[in-house]
């Protein structure tokens, strides 16, 4: 199972808040979150409404680090933002974190596996992606 390629990425959190409190959470998730994803922020943000725990920051930075680093995995194939779909872990059920790339017209080419891995202290989230072929 040839790996095709590895992508990381690391995101300064008040980066990600300065670009939000300009464009809006909303805005910026309708344009980055996949259709299930979206769902999930929707609920997210009807629970936590101004966000002062920063779940909703934390929520959408995470994702936009997960895609940054599948963008760099999967090149040369180039995903939109709403291609990538990144499920975090769930304790209560032992699930792992999943990342699955569907791209518009079905053809996922040789990358037809990822991994992912996501970290995030204080100011950061770093995410790591691997692109596999099975």
């Amino acid at each position: 199972m040839p790996i095709l390629g590895i992508g990381i990425d690391i995101l300064y959190l008040p980066r990600l808040i300065s670009l939000l409190s300009r464009r809006g959470s909303k805005a910026f998730a309708t344009k980055i979150l996949s259709s299930q994803e979206l769902r999930t922020f929707q609920l997210l943000a009807e629970q936590h409404g101004e966000d002062k725990t920063g779940r909703i920051t934390q929520f959408l930075g995470v994702r936009w680090a997960v895609k940054e680093a599948a963008y760099k995995a999967l090149y040369p194939i180039r995903p939109t933002w709403k291609e990538v779909t990144y499920s975090s872990f769930n304790g209560a059920t032992g699930v792992k974190p999943t990342l699955v790339y569907r791209p518009v017209n079905d053809d996922v080419g040789p990358a037809n596996k990822l991994h992912v891995s996501v970290s995030h202290d204080g100011d950061y989230v770093y995410a790591q992606v691997i692109a596999e072929s099975t």
